[in-house]
């Protein structure tokens, strides 16, 4: 690329000087970014990188917990921020609630099911929260779900298990299981006539394994059984709409993969379960078939909500497939090298498809929290430590800013650590 034309890429993506119209109309990233030229596939992810500010002092591997926001949807969200607090009251009373139905239609359609089925949370503890505890438990009934789990859902579970006497059963993946059908089993051996709920990780958010969805839940089903869906790191992550895995229910955070400002998650209810489901808090909306009800969040920021809209407009500009492809080369890439290295152990399954952009990796010499603490210190290399529920390792998840050079530079690192 032309350097008059890199520089050129970089002056369509600064801040726009404000408008009238602005006030009035959600702004679109899309005739920015179909402005933005490219030659090569390395051209196009070296422009990707441009377009997030990086701290200078560390490589970032650890996009698992947030992911940072590309410069082109940050600047959006001030566009946004500067509205709501122009306008005030009146965007709260006369935009707000007419832009959410709009965002969550769009929102929808981008994650494969329908509006009416779909709320927009502030994140995925919230949205699985909300069903766990509202779920129409009896003193007896069972519900199962793996000790891998996100820990926020297990302690929600845990209440549930006071509150209602309802027993709770646990069981383990294996970070390397055979087939499917290993996984699939695992459920079904622990489904009793009592049991009324199984939640599963869409991906395990310690070792990035994928689980195979659809097969659970047409298992689940077959005994009557409902599943809810932990994809907190699936929503701009790989490809896959939520209605074509025949869950439930499914929660996820929009502002890890999809890259929105912190604080947006969505929630999918199947329509005919809708009713049963008891609101964590109490909504204007008392029709039992509307998912509105579920959704109370009072005031919020709403410039995160309409920047939902600039996020979509980024992931599609790149591509869905396109990310997905990138963020699994770069797993591939570090996974295979490190792979017969001695002491090293990989606690992320080999083969390509069962995982996307997160592994895990860690060392049998040294505990998890000191080998990230080393990563850090010596190699200048960020990561998360993980030692629970049969992982022993770090979490690594670059992104679509990670370079081959920086994960050649992780790998060396690991090398010579072990």
């Amino acid at each position: 690329m032309k350097k008059r034309d890199f520089i050129k890429n970089l002056g369509v993506l600064g801040v726009l000087p404000f408008s009238g119209e602005l006030f009035h109309t959600t702004s679109s990233l899309n005739r920015e970014l179909n402005e933005l030229q490219w030659d090569t596939e390395e051209e196009f992810w070296e422009l990707i990188r441009s377009q997030y500010d990086l701290h200078p002092d560390f490589i970032n591997l650890e996009s698992g917990y947030y992911n940072i926001i590309p410069k082109p949807t940050l600047e959006h969200q001030i566009k946004h921020l500067k509205r709501v607090n122009l306008e005030g009251s009146y965007y709260m009373r006369e935009h707000r609630f007419k832009d959410k139905d709009r965002i969550t239609g769009i929102l929808a359609e981008t994650v494969g099911c329908p509006a009416e089925s779909l709320v927009i949370t502030r994140n995925t503890t919230e949205s699985l929260d909300l069903v766990i505890s509202g779920f129409p438990w009896k003193k007896g009934d069972e519900a199962i779900y793996a000790v891998q789990d996100y820990g926020a859902m297990q302690v929600m579970f845990e209440q549930v298990e006071k509150r209602h006497a309802v027993s709770l059963k646990k069981v383990s993946v294996p970070n390397h299981p055979k087939n499917d059908e290993e996984i699939v089993q695992l459920y079904e051996n622990e489904i009793t006539p009592k049991t009324k709920l199984i939640m599963i990780s869409h991906m395990i958010n310690i070792t990035g394994h994928i689980l195979p969805v659809k097969k659970i839940c047409e298992m689940a089903h077959s005994y009557g059984v409902e599943v809810l869906v932990d994809g907190a790191h699936c929503i701009g992550h790989f490809d896959f709409k939520i209605e074509d895995l025949n869950c439930d229910y499914y929660g996820s955070s929009l502002h890890k993969w999809l890259a929105t400002p912190l604080g947006a998650g969505l929630l999918y209810v199947r329509s005919k379960h809708i009713p049963k489901i008891w609101p964590l808090l109490a909504d204007h909306e008392k029709d039992p078939s509307k998912i509105r009800r579920l959704s109370h969040t009072g005031t919020h920021p709403c410039a995160t909500d309409l920047t939902i809209l600039d996020a979509i407009d980024y992931l599609n500009w790149m591509g869905i497939q396109k990310k997905e492809a990138r963020l699994r080369m770069l797993k591939t890439r570090w996974q295979n090298a490190l792979r017969e290295v001695p002491n090293i152990v990989i606690n992320t399954p080999d083969d390509d498809w069962r995982s996307c952009g997160i592994g895990n990796v860690g060392l049998q010499n040294i505990k998890p929290a000191a080998l990230a603490k080393r990563l850090y210190n010596e190699f200048g290399i960020f990561t998360v430590a993980i030692d629970y529920a049969n992982v022993k390792g770090c979490r690594i998840s670059p992104n679509v800013f990670t370079t081959l050079d920086e994960i050649d530079r992780f790998v060396d690192a690991m090398k010579k650590l072990s």
